[in-house]
């Protein structure tokens, strides 16, 4: 085969195949041949630290060689039946997946990423309960698929209107922003308040399920308030509404822990995942619902079918994953590594203007740039982002927002290295326009 120049491979990407939520003639991707731990290479040699974790999934880091060999020898053996049949890494998997989330979750249907996961959600959750609405939040993203961006709050939606009926959609625990105009100190906690009003205005009996991102993602990574997640428990259960933890970003030791929401000793009825399921090796997700909502479908049918449902190669997979995170105590590094990010993000936010906020819980991560601290009026941070990747520290944002989101082996020095270049860059173009 031969080798395309780096040229070659970003005209012939352009030309023949679309590029995700962008304008295509604006698009300018870089041309990746290899990767391995933290970082990638592109095809001209250059070295990026993937301080991305490219879309927040590469927990384990990139070519981990277990889970490659996992791939390899799976692939050797079977790698697809149908659905319908009974294989031995769908079986461990599920029963693995029963052991480490909270409470009684206990059966598992399997998807290719987090939008099907949700999708498949949603029929679960109206069949079960014969309700019809879901109550999701504006600043979430919950995948781009029909029924995944009707849940979806923020402006990806638009586009694809009319989606899905009987979505509703409610207000966040944004503390920076706080849309009920309090601040920290005067707090009265209007985000967990007025969901209920919205329940009691959209009727109670007629709602299904509530689905909320752990930690909120790519809307700008809000961490809600400690009582939040066990209120959100309390509000389904007085009405009998099903509460879903969409945890396609925020799982997989991101915060430090299997999903976020056992950061608050929270068992959701139905949890949604993917991405770091696998590390992103091998497309996969899953649908996770409690014992009683699984007997359920013992008497009535679900239905709900996907050809990949239980790819035996996705599930070998994800327990090769596993094994990794187990036995390399990798969540443990990113509660350690991630403390020491927080600590150094607070520090450069008193050194630079430009930073209105830091957040961060594990190596989930970000800081929102602003011109004036008082206003907040949001910073382009376009001009930061083009030269900490033009220095090989590969970054992505939403608006106004920069993400540190790297992977979850990553050291303390590597974490250093990655932090320099942005202070440099904070520095240089964006405390210039702080005012």
């Amino acid at each position: 085969m031969t080798k395309l120049t780096s040229k070659e491979i970003v005209d012939m990407n352009k030309e023949y195949t679309f590029f995700s939520w962008s304008n295509q003639g604006q698009v300018n991707p870089i041309p990746v041949t290899r990767a391995e731990g933290v970082y990638f290479w592109d095809a001209d040699g250059k070295r990026y630290l993937d301080f991305a974790s490219q879309l927040v999934n590469e927990n384990i880091g990139h070519q981990h060689p277990k889970v490659v060999k996992a791939i390899q020898d799976q692939a050797a053996i079977l790698a697809f039946v149908s659905p319908g049949m009974a294989t031995e890494p769908r079986g461990l998997l599920g029963k693995k997946l029963a052991e480490i989330t909270s409470g009684d979750l206990k059966k598992t249907f399997f998807a290719l990423g987090g939008a099907e996961a949700n999708e498949n959600a949603i029929k679960i959750a109206r069949q079960f309960t014969g309700r019809h609405k879901i109550l999701a939040r504006y600043r979430s993203y919950h995948g781009a698929t029909h029924g995944a961006i009707a849940l979806t709050g923020d402006y990806r939606r638009l586009p694809a209107e009319p989606a899905i009926s009987g979505v509703v959609h409610f207000l966040d625990p944004y503390c920076y922003r706080c849309p009920f105009g309090w601040t920290k100190d005067t707090c009265h906690r209007e985000c967990i308040s007025h969901v209920e009003e919205v329940i009691q205005h959209e009727g109670p009996d007629q709602i299904a399920a509530i689905i909320l991102e752990g930690v909120t993602g790519t809307n700008g990574l809000i961490v809600p308030p400690d009582e939040y997640w066990p209120r959100m428990r309390e509000i389904c259960d007085k009405y009998g509404i099903l509460l879903i933890s969409d945890e396609v970003m925020s799982g997989w030791g991101r915060t430090g822990e299997w999903f976020a929401v056992d950061n608050w000793n929270v068992t959701p009825d139905i949890i949604t995942t993917a991405k770091g399921i696998t590390s992103g090796y091998v497309p996969l997700g899953a649908v996770i619902v409690r014992e009683h909502i699984a007997k359920y479908f013992d008497s009535h049918m679900l239905s709900a079918g996907l050809t990949y449902n239980g790819h035996a190669l996705a599930c070998a997979t994800a327990l090769a994953t596993i094994q990794v995170y187990e036995e390399e105590k990798i969540f443990e590094n990113a509660k350690t590594v991630g403390k020491y990010l927080g600590e150094q993000l607070e520090d450069l936010k008193k050194k630079h203007p430009s930073i209105g906020d830091v957040r961060y819980i594990g190596l989930f991560t970000a800081m929102e740039l602003v011109k004036n601290r008082e206003t907040k009026e949001p910073l382009d941070l376009s001009a930061l982002k083009n030269f900490l990747v033009s220095n090989g520290v590969y970054v992505f944002n939403f608006k106004n927002i920069l993400f540190i989101v790297p992977p979850l082996i990553i050291t303390k020095e590597q974490i250093d290295e990655g932090l320099k270049l942005i202070d440099e860059g904070l520095a240089e173009l964006m405390d210039k326009q702080t005012v």
